[in-house]
């Protein structure tokens, strides 16, 4: 039996232990009862709460969500307006630069156009100043050569050479006294060799010296003449008479061959037959001589040294017997450098083979180690356990303790 108190009126009462036992257990089904109660409402209550703090949290999360959105939609609105501009920008920059580039082109064809229009005027001008031009002088050929066909007609071989040798002595007389007054121009009457030349020109200077020397020969015929004769038929001739007369230029004036382009030129050099030998037309008499005569008087410096080098009885031979020696002095010199600069090159080029090897073995050998190094990094544990269970199973407990 048990002894219970009253919480009400204090007083004992004893209950045996069926009764306390049941008693018990309406208290425990109470206080479990109230404390399921409280623990549901703790509970419905944490999950108000935890809904609440949820549905604060998704209304936070989406506001934010949202005002980044909004964030981020201002910004690319921004972009696309600042996008906008700078293609406005660039379409405006690029339309004015085209616009500037289309009124230049525009500016350089009208100057260009212009141009043409100048040049073609000018070149119209020239080109009519040179045709009117042309007329008159085939009119004045034209005229000439009928009056020196008449001229012709009316005289003999022999009178239209003399009358040539006229031309040319009166045309050199004009120009004596103030172009030619160191100079001797004759005719040639010395035939002593069997022929002559028709005149022989000198000129020397203040000291005697000689400048030039040139031997004429004047050839002329009528157009009724039978027998043509060429300018090479003389050449030889010529050149004869130049060496006897120790002339140092030899010069054929000739009317023939008048239909020969190579003649009609003006001044003909046939030295590629004869040395120093020239075929003139009559109107180029003057100017060969001017020619020559300024080409010698280049070199009268160099004729004036040779004649006080003479004039002082220098041993010419003993000078020359020394350039001799220093000449092959040089040449045995030169001899023994180039046969060492050949053996330097040889050698050069020995050492460039032994590189070449040695850079193909490096090659070689970079290479070697290119194929060693795909190899090492083609290797695998899968491929080193292939075919060998004791190596695969210790990897194997090597990889489960990893985990």
């Amino acid at each position: 039996m048990k002894d219970i108190i009253c919480p009400h009126c204090n007083k004992a009462f004893k209950i045996d232990e069926a009764g306390y036992a049941d008693i018990l257990k309406q208290v425990r089904d109470h206080q479990f009862t109230e404390e399921l109660r409280k623990r549901l409402e703790l509970a419905n209550q944490d999950k108000e709460n935890a809904v609440k703090l949820a549905e604060a949290n998704i209304k936070n999360a989406y506001q934010n969500q949202l005002a980044q959105k909004e964030n981020e939609l201002t910004a690319l609105n921004a972009k696309i307006n600042n996008a906008n501009l700078e293609k406005q920008l660039a379409v405006k920059e690029a339309t004015q630069k085209i616009e500037k580039e289309r009124d230049e082109l525009s500016s350089d064809i009208k100057s260009k156009e212009l141009e043409k229009q100048n040049l073609e005027h000018t070149l119209i001008q020239r080109f009519n100043t040179a045709i009117k031009a042309k007329d008159e002088i085939i009119k004045f050929k034209d005229e000439e050569i009928a009056r020196t066909k008449e001229m012709k007609m009316k005289l003999s071989t022999k009178m239209l050479g003399e009358t040539l040798e006229q031309h040319c002595e009166i045309e050199f007389n004009k120009l004596r006294a103030t172009g030619f007054q160191n100079a001797y121009f004759e005719k040639d009457n010395d035939s002593s060799s069997g022929s002559k030349g028709d005149f022989i020109f000198r000129e020397h200077d203040a000291s005697g010296n000689e400048i030039i020397s040139i031997m004429f020969e004047m050839k002329n015929e009528s157009d009724q003449t039978a027998t043509k004769k060429k300018n090479e038929d003389f050449l030889k001739e010529l050149d004869k008479d130049r060496n006897e007369k120790k002339c140092e230029y030899a010069v054929l004036v000739s009317l023939l061959e008048s239909d020969n382009e190579f003649y009609n030129t003006g001044i003909a050099d046939v030295s590629y037959k004869y040395n120093k030998m020239y075929v003139v037309r009559p109107q180029f008499f003057i100017p060969i001589i001017t020619l020559l005569r300024n080409a010698a008087l280049n070199s009268i410096q160099y004729k004036a040294e040779l004649a006080l080098v003479k004039s002082q009885n220098i041993d010419i031979t003993n000078f020359e017997d020394k350039m001799n020696k220093f000449k092959d002095g040089f040449a045995r010199n030169y001899e023994m450098a180039s046969r060492r600069f050949r053996e330097a090159i040889d050698g050069i080029d020995k050492t460039i083979k032994e590189l070449q090897k040695t850079k193909e073995a490096l090659l070689s050998s970079e290479n070697n180690l290119r194929l060693a190094n795909e190899k090492t990094e083609d290797l695998t544990i899968k491929k080193l356990t292939h075919g060998n269970p004791t190596m695969k199973a210790k990897f194997d407990e090597l990889n489960k303790g990893d985990v």
